[in-house]
C-alpha cells in the first residue's frame, strides 16, 4: 500500500470549504475515508491538464469536491496537495 502524505495547505483548503459552504461536522472524517482509498489505489482518478499537468484528482465525499494529488511511483507515495470546489473558475482542470 502506498503512503499518503497530506500537505499542510490541505487543512486550510478544507477548513475554508467547511466554513464557506457550511459543510457538515463529519466532513473531515468523510474526506479522510476518501484519502484512505488512495493508499490502496494510488493511481486512481483522472489526470489533470494545464498548470496541473502531472497531477491527478479524485472526487471527495461530494461530486464537486476535488482532492488533488501526485503519485510518486518510486517512493510509492501519494502527495495530496489541495482540496478544491470544482464549481469555481480557479479549480483544477482536466481534459473531460
Amino acid at each position: 500500500m502506498a503512503k499518503v502524505v497530506i500537505a499542510p495547505a490541505v487543512a486550510g483548503d478544507l477548513d475554508l470549504l467547511i466554513r464557506e459552504l457550511e459543510l457538515p461536522r463529519n466532513t473531515r472524517s468523510r474526506v479522510r475515508t476518501r484519502l484512505g482509498q488512495l493508499a490502496e489505489f494510488p493511481e486512481s482518478g483522472e489526470e489533470l491538464t494545464d498548470r496541473w499537468h502531472g497531477f491527478r484528482y479524485i472526487l471527495g465525499p461530494w461530486r464537486w469536491m476535488l482532492i488533488v494529488f501526485l503519485y510518486d511511483k518510486d517512493a510509492d507515495q501519494v502527495n495530496v496537495v489541495t482540496v478544491q470546489d470544482s464549481r469555481t473558475a480557479r479549480s483544477a482542470t482536466s481534459l473531460r
